[in-house]
């Protein structure tokens, strides 16, 4: 499940999609390594360090929800958590010279919009700059 961004010229700028859960105050994913979180790998029932357990959450405060649709508040940055990893196309730096992103879906955001999803994202993959996928 994820969503797709796109300059207004059809570019592709990178994909965000439900990463399980994270710990915002120790910085980590739940999972057994950042780099599995999409695969099929061992998710700990608590944070590893610190021992919180995830916040239960509705449809309208997860990612999951975020991603659905349901979901257009920013992502609260404390405890155990649902997250959205992102996954880049292009290289941010191209950021700068664009003033509007659209979703999938068609909706559009400012640059500044697009930013805040970004920064709600706390893991970001940077394996694909250049690579077409969806």
């Amino acid at each position: 499940m994820g969503t797709n961004y796109y300059k207004m010229d059809g570019t592709h700028i990178g994909k965000s999609s439900a990463g399980g859960h994270y710990c915002w105050d120790c910085k980590r994913t739940l999972c057994e390594s950042e780099d599995l979180i999409h695969y099929d790998s061992k998710w700990s029932s608590k944070c590893p360090i610190c021992g919180q357990k995830p916040v239960q959450e509705s449809l309208e405060e997860s990612s999951a929800g975020k991603q659905l649709g349901f979901n257009d508040h920013r992502t609260i940055q404390a405890g155990v958590r649902s997250i959205c990893t992102f996954t880049w196309a292009i290289d941010q730096a191209d950021l700068k010279y664009i003033r509007k992103v659209k979703n999938e879906y068609g909706r559009i955001f400012t640059l500044k919009e697009f930013d805040e999803i970004v920064n709600d994202c706390p893991v970001h993959y940077l394996h694909m700059i250049g690579e077409d996928f969806s």
